[in-house]
């Protein structure tokens, strides 16, 4: 008889069972997902494109609408894994599908432009640590930008600073939304195209996953490579005659220059800084500056 479920293997937030899948099941599944999360990126992205008279909610509506879409492309980061390291990495990235730094970060790397593999860790690793330095020199230490940048746009908190008695923060946006120019931004278009040149059927994963196995993205490889192995699934998705009349030139070269390096041997788990490191830090910034 088959093992009885528990009580927590029931409800919303199961994508971790994904991992225990067979590989063409895992394919199955994630086929079957990734056209429901369009959906659901595109209806936020459009109605946060609807709300000129309302600029915060239209970027909250912005910023749900592109967390689904970082979803998209972790999954897609699962398929571009190649099969013998898929197993490793899987559990460890459906994770990822459930946080929000992660997805942020995802959502922020698609317009990163960097050199390889090691200069993209770099990035992220300097955007999960959990304080840092700002100023001139380096003299206010703050909460992680992304997740406080996120945060006081949805709420009215009660704030605090280094030095200071604790005071209310107020959340607002003020950039305009334009009935005449709707914002579709970057990762978005990128889960646009994948959609019309035909990646996310099923046939479409097979071609992505053959494609991408051809290289490891654990060290150096370099984003030329990247873009190389992006012409070869779409020369495959087109010989398969998968793409469909909805695809244009722009989104094709939009995919081979914005879609981001393989993500999958990076890590995304907060880095918990120590105050004292940083206050440190800006101790030595500080003679460095009046030069001592």
């Amino acid at each position: 008889m088959p093992e009885a479920q528990k009580s927590s293997d029931i409800g919303m937030k199961r994508g971790r069972a994904i991992a225990n899948l067979p590989a063409d099941k895992q394919l199955d599944l994630i086929a079957e997902g990734l056209p429901i999360l369009m959906m659901s990126a595109g209806d936020l992205i459009d109605a946060a494109n609807e709300m000129t008279g309302h600029p915060r909610a239209s970027k909250i509506l912005e910023g749900h609408g592109l967390e689904e879409a970082a979803k998209i492309l972790i999954l897609l980061d699962i398929v571009r894994c190649p099969p013998k390291v898929r197993p490793s990495r899987i559990g460890p990235m459906m994770s990822w599908f459930y946080e929000h730094l992660p997805r942020l970060l995802y959502i922020e790397a698609q317009d990163w432009r960097p050199m390889d593999l090691n200069d993209l860790r770099g990035y992220v690793d300097q955007q999960r640590r959990s304080h840092y330095l700002e100023g001139h020199i380096g003299e206010y230490i703050l909460p992680n930008s992304t997740i406080s940048s996120r945060e006081a746009l949805l709420y009215a908190d009660i704030i605090a600073y280094e030095e200071g008695d604790p005071i209310w923060s107020s959340p607002s946006y003020d950039d305009p939304v334009s009935p005449l120019f709707p914002r579709y931004p970057s990762p978005w278009k990128t889960c646009q195209g994948l959609q019309a040149v035909g990646a996310f059927t099923r046939a479409g994963l097979d071609i992505v996953s053959s494609t991408w196995a051809a290289v490891d993205f654990s060290g150096t490889e370099s984003f030329r490579e990247a873009s190389d192995l992006t012409y070869r699934t779409l020369v495959g998705l087109e010989g398969a005659k998968l793409i469909t009349e909805h695809a244009t030139d722009e989104q094709a070269t939009h995919l081979m220059h914005r879609w981001q390096l393989p993500m999958y041997r990076l890590d995304f788990k907060r880095i918990d800084v120590p105050i004292e490191e940083l206050r440190e830090q800006r101790d030595a910034n500080f003679w460095a500056e009046v030069g001592y």
